[in-house]
């Protein structure tokens, strides 16, 4: 956990409200949802898996898992050799609307978290227009800029670096979309 010092930093002792970053809650998140998504190739709408953990006064309360049958149903090479999920393990998986079913209710009015925003937001914009879903306007928080501006002296920002540094071993599950949400959840907790 941060000090009382940099817990101050996180409500607001430090930046003036014009220059607070949008990535970085003003006060701590007791309650929220870090998200993250696969993807089978380059296309926004290709997650290939989805995790979701849900965090409830400041315990991992829920986590969520599913394989998406993605659009569109083709993998490069480099995202299966990443996470290691192929067409035959996503073929007759469910579409996002089904798995999305799941987890709308548990999420709603929690602002999100997740480890580089620029993917997992546009991701679960795209698919929610993919499929005409209303989109309720997710707040985003990023653990990985956060993280960047928060503990600037780690080596590196990624996630298994950062998650590490807070105690939590990613070293065997990463990219598995649930593990890599939960260290999310964990770095969130400790750093907003």
């Amino acid at each position: 956990m941060f000090s009382e010092q940099n817990k101050e930093k996180i409500n607001g002792a430090d930046w003036p409200d014009a220059e607070w970053p949008a990535y970085i809650p003003k006060y701590h998140l007791h309650d929220f949802a870090a998200i993250d998504f696969e993807g089978a190739n380059g296309e926004v709408t290709s997650a290939c898996s989805m995790g979701v953990v849900i965090v409830r006064n400041d315990v991992i309360v829920e986590r969520f898992y599913s394989l998406i049958k993605p659009v569109p149903n083709r993998y490069d090479f480099w995202t299966t050799k990443v996470h290691g999920i192929t067409y035959k393990d996503t073929n007759h998986a469910p579409l996002f609307p089904e798995v999305w079913d799941n987890v709308k209710d548990k999420v709603r009015g929690l602002p999100m978290v997740a480890h580089g925003i620029s993917f997992d937001e546009r991701v679960l914009k795209a698919l929610h227009e993919l499929y005409r879903i209303p989109y309720p306007n997710y707040k985003f928080y990023c653990t990985h800029l956060g993280s960047e501006k928060l503990v600037p002296d780690l080596e590196n920002h990624k996630l298994q670096t950062v998650a590490k540094y807070f105690g939590f071993d990613l070293a065997s599950n990463h990219h598995n979309a649930v593990a890599d949400a939960e260290a999310c959840a964990v770095i969130a907790m400790n750093i907003f």
